[in-house]
């Protein structure tokens, strides 16, 4: 009887695991179109700029709910019902696209093109690689976390030393230690969707939006270092 049960339940894992990752990648795809759009409708409108971008007050008020978004849905996910934690997703998304609309203003549009396609490839292989892989990442994403305070230190300098150099090495190893994390963060997700029985449940979905919350923060900074590093200025 309890090998049936056994049997039973890595079977429904089996069927439910593959089922959730994919709306993790959904939700990650959904939350990259709304930033998409965002960031060009705030770029294409000038009042929207204004308000945004060319006020003090507006630029902080925007940096602070940005961050205080993405932390009461990193801490908070398990409380909040899915409505809530869906909406509040969307609504960073939003809000990530407004702050990115920058990127419209300063990159040619075909090679913001060019630049997402390249992050959309390299993002793709190395969740793949840690979605199949069956060594332990742990290691190598605590040295991933290590090198991004590494690299917000750098950042910080970076606004006191004018340095071309510096800019260059932070945006390759920005790139190095984000494409490491998607490998992990990839891993991570799959092994927490191994505690889902299944993806229909609320439980299932916020497990889902959190891992697309992880991937699509992975992407965003893969394709911010690679366009600082290939993008054509206007």
């Amino acid at each position: 009887m309890y090998d049936e049960l056994t049997a039973e339940r890595e079977k429904s894992i089996s069927i439910n695991m593959p089922g959730l990752m994919k709306d993790v990648y959904a939700w990650m795809a959904i939350a990259l179109v709304v930033t998409g759009f965002s960031a060009w409708f705030v770029a294409d409108n000038a009042l929207l700029r204004g308000l945004f971008m060319g006020s003090r007050t507006g630029t902080l008020v925007l940096i602070v709910a940005t961050f205080a978004l993405v932390w009461r849905l990193s801490s908070a996910m398990g409380k909040m019902s899915l409505k809530t934690a869906a909406a509040m997703f969307l609504v960073y998304s939003v809000l990530n696209g407004i702050t990115l609309s920058a990127v419209f203003l300063t990159y040619t549009l075909s090679s913001i093109g060019g630049v997402f396609f390249m992050t959309a490839g390299t993002f793709g292989i190395m969740s793949v690689y840690g979605y199949v892989t069956k060594a332990d990442l742990s290691k190598m994403g605590n040295m991933c976390l290590m090198g991004l305070f590494g690299i917000i230190l750098a950042t910080v300098l970076g606004f006191f030393f004018d340095s071309t150099l510096l800019q260059m090495l932070i945006s390759y190893a920005g790139i190095l230690i984000f494409t490491g994390l998607t490998i992990y963060d990839t891993q991570s997700i799959k092994r927490l969707a191994l505690t889902y029985h299944s993806r229909a449940t609320d439980e299932g979905q916020k497990v889902a939006i959190m891992g697309a919350l992880t991937l699509y923060l992975d992407f965003i900074n893969i394709f911010i270092y690679l366009l600082r590093l290939f993008g054509d200025r206007k």
